[in-house]
């Protein structure tokens, strides 16, 4: 039976929710709330669906069985919990929140409701990621010695001129780390495990108007004793795709956006050279780099899928509440140390 959901926020995003419900294998659109009703009648005039003109009326209707928030990132735990409260599965666009405890909040929300929390972390959706992660289970790099995020992204500054939400810290968290960023530094913890310290600095070098960094740098101690590296900003023109690079005792890769750039073993595979060749050119759009809207919709599919799936058979998404909290509470320890110029112990 297909699970009706409305849309929370019309901005942006809740778009490529929308397209990748309609492409889900057993989820419809319901309709969207949005606080200016009519960019909610611009959201429905494009996607279908019906306008509420309050989250009550939205909660209310018995089609919707679960609710996806795509409201500023500081704007999430009120409209989570409110509809986990009404007994609607919650599906949340990154981050969770912008802090640990906004994070909590939703998290325990859903817990006492009974509903199912999915965050949007579709990069661990992609093939190429699934390699790199059967890869480190496997134990095929070796001992593990490195593991390195970089996202050089550049926005105008009239990208954050576009909302007033966009560079504060109350509903934007942050800023090239926390907002475009979170992405690798979700896949890096993904791939590599938990950070156990954690030494950052960072700048406003190039935007104006904002409260937020727009380049940090970050060194991580993992708990596994690996070291690495994270570097975000959106001060460089014309913009990358984002790379995440693991290193080891007897091997190494390198993820740029959908595609392996990199993959070489002491023991190799039958298959490693297919991988290489079949994951040379996966990245079909900018990935973000210079356009946030340049991204395929493909990712979020995949985790509608599964948090879909997820409802059905009554277990938890792949991305659940936990899973998504683990990005924010390293991001708000790189800012801590970015802030006080000392090592942050997680």
């Amino acid at each position: 039976m297909s699970i009706g959901i409305g849309i929370v926020g019309a901005g942006m995003i809740s778009n490529f929710h929308a397209k990748a419900i309609a492409d889900s294998t057993n989820g419809h659109l319901v309709g969207c709330y949005n606080r200016n009703t009519e960019r909610a009648e611009e959201f429905v005039a494009k996607h279908g669906g019906k306008v509420f003109k309050t989250l009550e009326d939205m909660l209310a209707d018995p089609e919707i069985g679960a609710v996806s928030v795509c409201t500023p990132s500081g704007a999430h735990a009120e409209p989570a919990i409110q509809a986990a409260e009404a007994g609607k599965h919650v599906m949340i666009e990154k981050p969770l929140e912008v802090t640990q405890e906004r994070c909590d909040q939703i998290i325990e929300a859903c817990k006492k409701a009974g509903v199912q929390l999915g965050v949007t972390f579709q990069s661990r959706f992609h093939e190429s990621s699934r390699l790199m992660k059967k890869a480190v289970e496997e134990g095929r790099f070796g001992k593990i010695t490195m593991g390195d995020a970089y996202v050089k992204w550049y926005r105008s500054q009239e990208y954050y001129d576009s909302g007033a939400w966009r560079g504060t810290w109350k509903l934007d968290g942050g800023g090239a780390l926390m907002n475009q960023a979170i992405h690798s530094v979700d896949l890096l913890l993904w791939l590599m495990g938990d950070v156990a310290e954690v030494s950052a600095m960072a700048s406003t070098m190039t935007h104006e108007r904002i409260e937020v960094e727009d380049i940090v740098v970050a060194t991580l101690k993992f708990k596994n004793g690996a070291l690495g590296v994270i570097e975000a900003t959106t001060t460089t023109y014309p913009g990358a795709l984002k790379r995440i690079e693991i290193g080891g005792s007897e091997g190494s890769a390198i993820l740029e956006e959908e595609d392996l750039t990199q993959w070489q073993f002491a023991n190799e595979t039958d298959e490693d050279e297919a991988i290489r060749k079949r994951m040379a050119g996966m990245t079909e759009t900018g990935g973000g780099a210079a356009d946030p809207a340049a991204i395929g919709h493909h990712g979020h599919t995949a985790v509608f899928n599964d948090f879909l799936d997820a409802i059905t058979e009554g277990r938890a998404p792949q991305i659940n509440g936990d899973e998504g909290r683990r990005s924010v509470a390293l991001i708000n320890a790189i800012y801590e140390s970015a802030r006080t110029g000392k090592t942050v112990q997680l």
